[in-house]
């Protein structure tokens, strides 16, 4: 079995404009707080080296991770909605699909006839609980300035469409799951009106799901035939979790 990571890394590097940071403890600063803990000196520590460790200022939408109802909506289907250590883990583990949308440019909104299409193209009928990632390749460039408005958005129609054939999770390698925000800025301030903000997003007031954001190397897998695990960090109450996405391809996997 091949493992193939589909995470990004969470570093100050990465161009987000989302704001985190992170602060390295050396080991020498670890003796220090060992021996706190601990009750002796740093110098009883071997060569005054203690355990190294890391403070993260951070948002649960950082890096590679999964949306939760309650980052959409107080409420979805007509109930609360739920927050990410309430989902079912079922939903996270599963068969995945990949739908290549780099011959889209950046900002264009992938429509439910675009996903038809692209599962006619691969002979592919979708399946209840299927994993749905949407690839652009806008991992590529996550050390680009433009990072966060390059990618290939899904819009609310299609997003429903996709819960309605029984997929919970979707995800995409883009900043967002939505078309870039300028994009969508720009068309509200030309013509301000419902459904162009975050419409995919909110498609969650009506239908329950999860989406992946920030997601990598979709371009190692074929477009069927694997599995994926995005389990999420359980964060209370949280809006979103962080996710280690690895697709797992056996040696018999349908390359489409």
């Amino acid at each position: 079995m091949k493992i193939i990571d589909l995470s990004v890394s969470i570093e100050e590097d990465l161009k987000d404009p989302l704001p985190f940071s992170i602060r390295y403890e050396t080991h020498e600063e670890g003796a220090e707080f060992g021996a706190k803990l601990a009750g002796v000196e740093p110098d009883d520590f071997p060569e005054r080296k203690g355990l190294a460790g890391d403070f993260l200022t951070i948002t649960s939408h950082a890096g590679t991770h999964v949306d939760a109802p309650w980052h959409y909506w107080p409420t979805s289907e007509g109930k609360k909605a739920r927050t990410i250590d309430e989902m079912p883990l079922e939903w996270f583990f599963g068969n995945g699909v990949v739908l290549d949308f780099t011959d889209r440019p950046a900002g264009y909104a992938v429509t439910s006839k675009d996903i038809q299409e692209k599962l006619s193209q691969m002979d592919y009928r979708l399946q209840p609980f299927d994993i749905v990632m949407i690839r652009c390749d806008a991992d590529k460039k996550r050390y680009d300035a433009d990072y966060s408005e390059i990618h290939v958005g899904v819009s609310a129609e299609a997003t429903l469409w996709l819960i309605e054939q029984g997929i919970r999770v979707m995800g995409t390698d883009g900043w967002g799951w939505d078309t870039p925000l300028a994009i969508q800025a720009a068309e509200y301030k030309q013509n301000p009106r419902p459904g162009v903000l975050w419409a995919a997003h909110y498609a969650g007031k009506e239908k329950e799901y999860c989406q992946i954001e920030k997601l990598a190397n979709l371009d190692q897998l074929p477009p069927y035939g694997f599995k994926v695990s995005v389990l999420p960090v359980k964060i209370k109450g949280g809006s979103a979790g962080w996710t280690r996405a690895v697709a797992m391809i056996d040696g018999q996997t349908n390359q489409g």
